[in-house]
């Protein structure tokens, strides 16, 4: 939809078609674990816009309960299958913009279509779930996955009073951080009776008469459940692009050019309508709330920066977010570089508050690909509410400066 009303913004002649298979179009995703948590009341405070939205205000008619069942890219067409079943359609386009997204991940063990299995990647299932909690007034709750959503999830469940086990089948917690900053996440998942349990990989889910999941097993281990959150990760969904015969890259997701091209016809938004724009890139920035703290990231930790081959090194700080006098507390802030060059490779951050937000410093000095160096002559606001003299961004620069010149 992004994509629509960018294209609609740049050519207000285009006949512009949204198809999309199930019954919601515009909700805020990142708001599910809090329709668990009780926090937000109904589903219907998450969405955000409608077909009928999208019609009146955009001039773009988008149907929902439309399956795309095949991409035709040698005729330019697509095959649809309308709400109920019914005869399958033939849409002829000019340009074409696929947009399905990713899919859950389920692992591949026994008993994993068993009932009171769920995933909260969109708002249908975690309706669901919600409906599942209630129905069953579940007490116990085991979540497969220390990730964003296993750890959101985690602090959902507990605020309904339900008993978690969150399983994590690697070693660490949270991977796409370094160890020394998801630390203190797992004290906190510990503080608020969160079982956590690391290396353990899911050998079976076990039901009972019902074909109701009553019991989680995993190597050295199980335990009983009333429902399971499934917080295993996403993976690209390119069945369509896949049977069409378009390009996948390395990852399994649709190989695009900087301008978001295929292999075939697709061209996003901006140049579906005849622009020029071209994809800049990402840095992977990402914050998530567990409990009291606050646990954000961008660009390439020390791992993934050493895996890339940068000649990587890392300075880590404690700082008080704001004046120690106002009730500052400290925040832990890890810096990445590169020693040869003295680029700023990647940040993390852990702390109480005010931790979100900073992290957009270093993506920005990322995006525009700043050194070290540049980053600690930042002229950040100060004032003793919202930060020290020298805030933690700038003392986390400094040095790191100083361990690259060691």
């Amino acid at each position: 939809l992004s994509a629509a009303s960018r294209a609609r913004r740049v050519n207000p002649h285009l006949e512009i078609l949204v198809y999309e298979k199930g019954p919601d179009i515009s909700y805020s995703a990142c708001g599910l674990p809090h329709l668990i948590a009780g926090v937000v009341q109904n589903a219907d405070a998450l969405r955000i816009y409608s077909p009928d939205f999208f019609q009146s205000k955009r001039n773009i008619q988008v149907l929902t309960g439309h399956e795309v069942t095949e991409v035709a890219p040698g005729s330019r067409s697509v095959t649809i299958i309308p709400p109920g079943g019914g005869n399958f359609k033939k849409v002829h386009y000019d340009r074409l913009i696929l947009a399905t997204g990713a899919e859950p991940a389920r692992p591949a063990v026994p008993g994993i279509d068993l009932g009171g299995i769920f995933h909260v990647t969109n708002l249908q299932s975690t309706v669901a779930l919600k409906g599942h909690l209630e129905a069953q007034h579940s007490r116990t709750a085991v979540i497969i996955g220390g990730g964003y959503i296993g750890l959101e999830m985690a602090d959902a469940l507990t605020a309904r009073g339900i008993k978690v086990t969150l399983l994590e089948r690697s070693a660490g917690l949270f991977e796409s951080v370094d160890q020394d900053i998801a630390a203190p996440i797992e004290k906190e998942l510990q503080a608020h009776a969160v079982r956590l349990i690391k290396g353990a990989p899911v050998t079976a889910l076990l039901g009972d008469r019902q074909g109701g999941v009553r019991r989680v097993t995993w190597e050295n281990g199980d335990t009983e459940t009333d429902c399971v959150v499934l917080a295993t990760g996403v993976r690209p969904r390119v069945q369509l692009a896949e049977a069409a015969g378009i390009q996948l890259g390395t990852t399994g997701a649709i190989a695009v050019s900087d301008r978001m091209e295929t292999s075939e016809s697709a061209v996003a938004g901006d140049n579906a309508a005849g622009g020029r724009a071209r994809f800049a890139g990402i840095v992977g920035t990402a914050a998530v709330k567990v409990f009291s703290l606050e646990l954000a990231r961008t660009g390439l930790s020390l791992a993934q920066a050493m895996e890339a081959g940068f000649s990587a090194r890392s300075a880590t700080v404690h700082a008080a977010e704001h004046a120690r006098y106002l009730g500052g507390k400290d925040i832990i802030v890890k810096v990445v570089a590169d020693h040869s060059s003295g680029r700023l490779l990647g940040a993390q951050m852990v702390g109480t508050e005010g931790v979100a937000k900073r992290i957009d410093v270093f993506a920005t000095a990322l995006q525009a690909r700043m050194t070290v160096e540049q980053v600690g002559q930042l002229d950040l606001s100060y004032a003793p509410p919202f930060s020290t003299v020298w805030d933690p961004v700038l003392i986390a620069a400094q040095e790191m400066l100083r361990e690259l010149r060691r």
